[in-house]
């Protein structure tokens, strides 16, 4: 058997229960998935995903602004069609 080593994480209990139940369904316990991690990390070199801020474009920003301002509210809509309508005007 490999030589082994303990670590412990710290995370909040749901985080902890939702992803050991994602794992289970994988046929993986904590320990086996968070070794699939690192091992997937080292190979990338780094995170293996994407990491990024998701951060509104200027448009939608600007569309927040003018929500909150109650400025450009159209609606409610009697029907699908009036909405289209606005939609593509």
């Amino acid at each position: 058997m490999t030589n082994k080593e303990n670590m412990t994480l710290r995370m909040e209990p749901d985080l902890k229960n939702q992803a050991s139940a994602l794992f289970k369904s994988l046929g993986l316990d904590l320990s086996t998935a968070t070794g699939i991690f690192y091992r997937q990390a080292l190979r990338c070199k780094g995170l293996p995903f994407e990491v990024k801020l998701d951060e509104p474009n200027e448009t939608t920003y600007r569309a927040m602004s003018a929500a909150e301002k109650g400025e450009d509210m159209y609606g409610p809509f009697d029907s699908v069609s009036d909405l289209m309508r606005a939609l593509n005007a």
